[in-house]
């Protein structure tokens, strides 16, 4: 039998174990207490598109899942939507935030996100030692969504006018047996946000709206998302890292909330109205953020609480 001498220690590589037993302490509390819940991640943004982030991502949730966590995701593809469709020659435009689809346009979304998008998070959270299963919202009628309607005020007439997006839809009903029997086993579900008529047509569904209809028909404890920013700003555009539901409604009425943040704060008070026990908006370019937001006491990005 060898005898393995350690000899002199590097101080700077103790320092680093030792950092990374007080970060196992520091979790082991919030491990407990999350111990057989569920969340729901909303993933998209610059984090799908970087090799790295997507790894750190992937390896978040298999980490989740392994100390007794549920996790499902959620994904988007707005950019690589986009693409495909400028590849195709297909027109597209957007309205209040939303893309304009047609039948033409929602087939090619439908091909993107149930089929390239999807199978690729899939991979990449096998990868990582999990056992992902891609779904989308048709499968199971997993999501019975209707067509989404949206009015405009003339600004010349001030006359409301319907919008009409085509096949983007809202959910209506989402079907929480499946989510069940994922929960009992091993499995990660990973959603793209497809929803199916009640004539088998197919809808384009805000990844958003999506995660947030699931977490509130789960009974999710958390509803986590992933944006291209550090989280709800105040009016001087410093980060809010806790905030009420009561007062994020106020920030509504100053200002401070504006853009792509609009639909995701009503989202995530929508859950919270509807027994979500807490909503996450976090940076999705930092590694590792939903691990520093569960795990660690600072956290980071906004925590939005009932």
């Amino acid at each position: 039998m060898k005898m393995r001498v350690i000899g002199d220690r590097n101080i700077g590589e103790t320092k680093q174990w030792l950092r990374t037993a007080s970060t196992l302490v520091e979790a082991l509390p919030y491990l407990r207490r999350f111990s057989g819940h569920t969340f729901v991640i909303k993933y998209g943004g610059h984090a799908m598109g970087d090799d790295t982030l997507s790894r750190d991502f992937a390896r978040d949730v298999v980490l989740l899942k392994q100390v007794g966590i549920n996790p499902i995701v959620v994904h988007g593809g707005g950019p690589q939507i986009g693409e495909m469709l400028k590849r195709m020659n297909i027109q597209s435009e957007f309205v209040d935030g939303l893309r304009v689809t047609d039948r033409a346009s929602v087939d090619i979304v439908e091909m993107v996100l149930a089929g390239s998008i999807n199978k690729q998070i899939v991979t990449a959270l096998n990868n990582e030692g999990g056992l992902a299963i891609g779904i989308s919202g048709k499968d199971g009628r997993l999501i019975e969504a209707r067509k989404l309607r949206r009015t405009k005020r003339d600004p010349d007439s001030n006359i409301e006018k319907i919008l009409d997006l085509g096949f983007v839809g809202e959910p209506r009903k989402i079907n929480a047996d499946i989510f069940r029997m994922f929960e009992a086993s091993d499995a990660i579900p990973v959603i793209a946000p497809i929803g199916v008529g009640s004539d088998g047509e197919t809808y384009n569904i805000n990844a958003d709206t999506a995660a947030g209809a699931i977490a509130e028909a789960v009974g999710a404890s958390k509803l986590l998302m992933l944006t291209d920013i550090a989280g709800v700003l105040d009016e001087k555009g410093l980060l809010i890292s806790e905030v009420t539901r009561a007062e994020a409604k106020d920030l509504f009425k100053t200002g401070a909330i504006s853009g792509g943040m609009i639909p995701k704060l009503e989202t995530c008070l929508k859950a919270l109205d509807n027994g979500v026990d807490a909503a996450h908006i976090l940076d999705g370019r930092v590694p590792h953020v939903l691990l520093l937001e569960l795990f660690t006491e600072e956290g980071t990005g906004t925590k939005i609480t009932a």
